[in-house]
């Protein structure tokens, strides 16, 4: 009898933890990070831009805006740094000596990817879009995946994938367009994990490659925004730092334009291509010729056509989650990988000189004139870690979670904090032992206590590293250099976001303190990403 009782037992026990995880999974959020590609910070609408986003502005005006979140200034560290928890370079995913850079690094056998992870608190995961990381989505731990490669090409990619497995390349004049077929992918598996799967909490990784160059955009888009740039960069830049303080979003000294900096490379025979509307500095509008301006405007027409088919692309996107009554355990976070792009180059198909602007005979950059506007109000541009090059929007949603809708929030963050934020509300944790030996731990934080309440006063330490470009930030102190050759630069962050005051004469003492711990950090990540201790060309 006394047997019986006791197996009685065991089988309830056993009934009641499944019920609990069941209802565990029932009530853990879904989360949808939306990462797009080359975004300035004041592109979006409730950043301070002109461009139509009003979903992205429901987002925000129903959720969080940060106005100090930072990606690492490149398109591939980014990526590695927010699918990790860790620095691009502590996985091999930035160069090094010895580790190749452009994106080419493997990770580490311990550098497991957010799906394997969350599929420890049973979480399925999606991924629709841009990947460039190593390896494949579907054998990193994603149930689906749309892996668009091809980032010359949104109307006839040659190079991209269905869950691993390559599809044909897309003709001319077929009407696929790069960013609405990115969401119809991301639809689609919502549509199945709502039939399928429908108990089952599901983690999207949506990355659209827009609005990265070329500036290739729909006709009826680009028509939107006819004439609308022809007042000027100078003009549009001024705007949006106004409407910015109107808001409340940040406050300070609009930085000086910086005409002497121009793309991070240079392609002098990509501007006979180009032909003489090109510039490739941040000129005064007014002394351009009359063809200038309206080749630069014209331009300027396409990007803000590729942003606002992104917004009404994740429109279609949140309809999907309100069908599945899922938009309010949904968290959703709105990111850009790096800074608004001076890039100038012809690649893929080439350039056609008499095709029209945005179409797919075109090949056309934002430039640094436009993407000095776009990263309004902050200095320097993509790979560059001044704050132009490294400062993101990033816009939080998620009613059941969020209690103060519309708040801003001054916490300093980083793409790194975006995992441990999802592990944390998943319930589960990170790998802290892989194959037998231990998983170094990540510098991401969660952000969950960011979503009750801002910490502006954090002395937390950020680190970033791209090619000759560094940056450290200790609590509002901030250290930068570009160029191997260059000087250290030293700003107090809390007084001057912008980078107009340079106290590296004023502080010394503080600068070289600066210096001394991104060395550290630099040397501690090379051991942790290589097992070598640090060559001295290094140091």
């Amino acid at each position: 009898m006394t047997v019986f009782r006791n197996a009685v037992t065991v089988v309830a026990m056993v009934v009641f933890l499944s019920l609990l995880a069941q209802e565990t999974i029932a009530s853990s959020p879904n989360f949808l990070v939306i990462i797009v590609d080359d975004l300035g910070f004041s592109d979006v609408g409730s950043y301070g831009g002109e461009i139509a986003t009003p979903n992205l502005d429901r987002l925000a005006e129903n959720g969080l805006r940060y106005s100090q979140f930072y990606n690492t200034a490149r398109c591939w560290p980014s990526r590695a740094a927010l699918l990790t928890g860790y620095y691009a370079q502590q996985v091999r995913r930035d160069g090094f000596p010895g580790i190749a850079g452009g994106g080419r690094g493997d990770r580490p056998n311990w550098a497991r990817l957010l799906p394997e992870v969350l599929a420890q608190a049973g979480y399925r995961s999606y991924h629709s879009g841009k990947w460039h990381l190593d390896g494949m989505p579907i054998e990193t731990g994603f149930h689906r995946s749309y892996l668009l490669k091809d980032q010359g090409r949104f109307f006839n990619p040659q190079v991209h994938w269905k869950d691993d497995e390559r599809l044909p390349a897309v003709e001319k004049n077929s009407g696929y367009y790069g960013t609405i077929a990115i969401a119809d992918h991301a639809i689609a598996c919502l549509a199945e994990h709502n039939s399928e799967h429908a108990d089952e909490p599901f983690f999207h990784y949506l990355a659209f490659t827009a609005p990265h160059f070329p500036l290739h955009a729909l006709p009826e888009d680009i028509e939107r925004y006819a004439g609308r740039y022809d007042q000027g960069w100078e003009q549009v830049r001024a705007d949006r730092w106004n409407r910015m303080q109107q808001i409340g979003l940040l406050t300070g000294q609009l930085s000086p334009v910086e005409s002497e900096i121009g793309p991070p490379y240079d392609f002098p025979e990509h501007f006979k291509i180009l032909g003489p509307g090109e510039v490739n500095r941040p000129l005064e509008w007014d002394t351009m010729s009359t063809l200038q301006q309206k080749f630069q405007a014209q331009k300027m027409e396409v990007h803000a056509a590729m942003v606002d088919r992104v917004d009404q692309e994740i429109g279609r996107v949140l309809n999907q989650l309100e069908e599945m009554n899922q938009l309010d355990n949904t968290l959703i976070m709105f990111l850009s990988d790096n800074g608004a792009s001076a890039e100038i180059m012809v690649r893929a198909d080439g350039h056609d000189p008499e095709a029209s602007f945005g179409s797919a005979e075109s090949y056309l950059c934002l430039g640094p004139g436009w993407s000095t506007c776009s990263n309004t109000p902050f200095r320097r541009h993509k790979t560059w870690t001044h704050e132009g090059g490294i400062s993101t929007p990033l816009i939080v949603h998620w009613p059941n979670g969020i209690s103060t809708p519309g708040a801003f929030r001054s916490t300093p963050a980083h793409v790194i904090d975006i995992a441990p934020t999802l592990i944390e509300l998943a319930g589960t944790t990170r790998f802290t032992e892989w194959e037998g030996a231990p998983v170094p731990t990540p510098p991401g934080q969660s952000l969950v206590d960011s979503f009750a309440s801002d910490d502006s006063e954090s002395d937390r330490t950020l680190w970033w590293s791209h090619e000759n470009n560094h940056a450290i930030r200790m609590g509002n102190w901030k250290a930068v250099v570009s160029g191997a050759d260059e000087d250290w630069e030293l700003y107090n962050l809390e007084e001057d976001r912008t980078e107009t005051q340079n106290l590296a004469t004023e502080e010394p003492d503080r600068l070289e303190s600066l210096r001394a711990k991104w060395t550290d950090l630099r040397n501690q990540f090379y051991q942790q990403a290589t097992g070598k201790t640090v060559p001295n060309d290094l140091n």
